[in-house]
């Protein structure tokens, strides 16, 4: 099992995940972050963090895709270690059905 971020990040990246992660797993594109699944150590202090409930266990059904797309964008993006600024109209997106199709970017972040 990993854990993974799902849809739901996509606009509202908050990254009060971020700073509780023991092994810096995480990676941040331009308007999402995602887990690296062989780095993270399924500790899951990172899922009770997240104000929008966008990190799952893989474990869930239905979130191959998100796995999928976790582990290659966690090869690409750059690694980020500390809680940078969310967008500010993060809290408009926040449960918004249809995120990736709408908006998701494959640009990277800035990372640290």
């Amino acid at each position: 099992m990993t854990y993974i971020v799902i849809e739901n990040c996509i606009k509202c990246k908050y990254m009060d995940c971020v700073e509780v992660c023991p092994v810096d797993c995480f990676y941040e594109g331009d308007n999402m972050l995602v887990i690296h699944p062989d780095e993270c150590i399924d500790c899951g202090v990172c899922e009770p963090e997240c104000p929008a409930e966008a990190i799952k266990p893989d474990t869930e059904p239905g979130l191959e895709k998100w796995l999928e797309l976790n582990t290659k964008f966690a090869d690409i993006w750059p690694n980020i270690t500390q809680k940078g600024e969310s967008p500010d109209d993060a809290e408009k997106h926040d449960g918004e059905q249809g995120k990736f199709e709408k908006y998701f970017s494959e640009e990277p972040g800035e990372g640290d």
